[in-house]
């Protein structure tokens, strides 16, 4: 009974659309700002250069710009 159960999840889980599972482009997305805190380890999480400062201060790193980043365009009016 067992084998069965984990054979019919197993089907379920095949049959999904690929639409539903979740993919790199459902992934967090990227911020402006990093916090360094040594050659290994980085948080990219900060929209402002102060966040990053305020989240360093007492622990050491330094707050560098996210090489990943890519800012939106500016959104034009629609003229009318």
């Amino acid at each position: 009974m067992r084998n069965f159960a984990i054979s019919v999840i197993f089907a379920i889980c095949l049959a999904m659309p690929v639409g539903l599972w979740p993919s790199a482009a459902s992934a967090a997305p990227e911020y402006p700002w990093c916090a360094r805190y040594d050659w290994t380890t980085s948080n990219c999480g900060f929209v402002s250069f102060q966040q990053c400062l305020a989240t360093i201060s007492g622990v050491g790193g330094r707050c560098e710009q996210n090489p990943r980043y890519v800012a939106s365009p500016p959104r034009r009016k629609p003229v009318r």
